[in-house]
């Protein structure tokens, strides 16, 4: 019988310096708010939908961009939505999804991350999303600085969405390390 065990020239190379993170860097963020007062507008990934009653929130309620902006702080590992934008920074009462979207990639850029894409999916009964879809992408995309996908779904009448008492939104994005 033979020793088992590996002589030197059996172990591998050493590996080269790991990087300081893994490549891509992936977060994930979710929103939710209840409907408002119904003279309340309605913003949702950057548009204004009229005739639509709005969603309540220290700023314009916006889930979609707020769970975009969400996810690029995890992804980077930079806190969360209401460290950087919570009711305690009056600067951000009733600013619009754009702005806190653009305010989280400059944050995320500053903390040496670049943006590669954000998908997010709307959830709700309404308003009807796929006739703007394309419009909403192009202008959340223009505030991050990279693409934005977005999809739309219903829960069927379950939960808070369902029952038609608010919207949610989850994304995911992703950024990679500057260098």
């Amino acid at each position: 019988m033979t020793d088992a065990t590996p002589g030197p020239t059996d172990r591998p190379a050493p590996a080269e310096e790991p990087a300081p993170y893994p490549v891509p860097l992936v977060g994930i963020g979710v929103d939710v708010h209840a409907f408002g007062p119904e003279d309340t507008p309605l913003w949702i990934a950057g548009l204004m939908w009229p005739g639509e009653r709005g969603l309540s929130g220290h700023s314009d309620g916006d889930v979609v961009a707020h769970a975009a902006a969400d996810a690029l702080f995890s992804a980077a590992g930079v806190g969360d939505l209401g460290a950087h934008f919570g009711t305690d920074r009056p600067e951000f009462a009733g600013a619009s999804g754009c702005r806190i979207l653009s305010e989280a990639v400059r944050i995320v850029t500053k903390a040496g991350f670049r943006v590669g894409n954000v998908s997010v999916q709307l959830v709700g009964n309404r308003p009807k999303f796929s006739p703007r879809r394309d419009e909403a992408a192009a202008v959340l995309t223009e505030a991050a600085g990279a693409p934005v996908h977005l999809s739309a779904t219903t829960t069927d009448a379950l939960g808070l969405t369902g029952r038609g008492e608010g919207l949610a939104a989850i994304a995911t994005a992703i950024v990679f390390p500057r260098g």
